[in-house]
C-alpha cells in the first residue's frame, strides 16, 4: 500500500479530457471516443468529454478581445487536464476544421504553468472511409500534437468506416479497433500516472542547486 494510502491520503485520480467529433450528433469519431474514454474510466481516470456542439466556436483570432463560452470551457478543461484523446473525422485527407480550430484554441495556454499539451501523453485517433484518409489525417493530427509539446502516444488509431462498424449503443464491431482503442487509452492513463509520480518524487527530492557545496 502507498504512504499516502497508508495515512489516509488517497491519491485523486488523473484528469483525461477528450476532445472531438463532428456537429452531427452521435458521429463515429465520438463514438470511437467514448469508447477510448470508457477504457481510461476503468483504469481509473477521471474523464471529461468536450465533443460536437461544444466544439462550435468561432474561428481562433489570436487578438480577440473575448473568447465564448465554449472556447473557455475547452481551454479550462485542456489547462486542468493529466491527459488527453482526440479523435478527428477524415476532412480532405486530414484534420477537420472542427477539431483544428480547437486545437488553435490551445494558444491561450502559452503561458499556462504547463504551455499547450506539455507534459501530457495524447491519444489521436482518425475515423474516415478509408485507409488512406484515415492514415493521413491521424498523421496530421500527431505532427499538430507535437507541435502543442505533446506527446502523442505509441498507438495512434486509425478507423476505416468501410470495413468497421459500430452498433446503436456506440459498441464497435471490429475486435481489433476495440483492442486499439483500449491501448490507446492504457497509454495515455499510464503516463499520466507516471508523470504525477515524478513530479511528487521531484518535490520531496532537493536539487543540486538546492544542495550545499558541501553535500554535491
Amino acid at each position: 500500500m502507498a504512504q499516502d494510502e497508508k495515512e489516509g491520503n488517497v491519491p485523486e485520480a488523473v484528469q483525461v479530457v477528450g476532445i472531438g467529433g463532428s456537429n452531427r450528433a452521435g458521429s463515429t469519431a465520438e463514438k470511437a471516443l467514448r469508447i477510448a474514454l470508457a477504457a481510461a474510466v476503468r483504469r481509473g481516470a477521471r474523464v471529461k468529454l468536450i465533443s460536437g456542439p461544444d466544439l462550435v466556436m468561432p474561428l481562433y483570432e489570436y487578438a480577440a478581445a473575448e473568447r465564448s463560452e465554449r472556447a473557455k470551457a475547452l481551454i479550462e478543461a485542456v489547462s486542468s487536464a493529466d491527459g488527453l484523446i482526440i479523435a478527428t473525422p477524415a476532412y480532405h485527407g486530414s484534420i477537420s476544421g472542427m477539431v483544428k480550430n480547437a486545437l488553435d484554441y490551445m494558444e491561450e495556454l502559452r503561458s499556462d504553468r504547463r504551455p499547450y499539451f506539455s507534459g501530457r501523453a495524447v491519444g489521436c485517433i482518425s475515423v474516415a472511409g478509408g485507409w488512406q484518409a484515415s492514415a493521413s489525417a491521424v498523421s496530421a493530427l500527431r505532427t499538430t500534437v507535437h507541435a502543442l509539446r505533446g506527446w502523442p502516444t505509441p498507438l495512434g488509431v486509425t478507423i476505416n468506416t468501410e470495413t468497421t462498424s459500430f452498433d446503436v449503443d456506440g459498441r464497435v464491431q471490429d475486435p481489433q479497433v476495440a483492442e486499439r482503442l483500449e491501448l490507446v487509452a492504457e497509454h495515455v492513463v499510464e503516463f499520466a500516472m507516471m508523470r504525477r509520480s515524478l513530479r511528487a518524487q521531484q518535490m520531496k527530492t532537493p536539487t543540486l542547486r538546492e544542495l550545499a557545496p558541501a553535500q554535491i
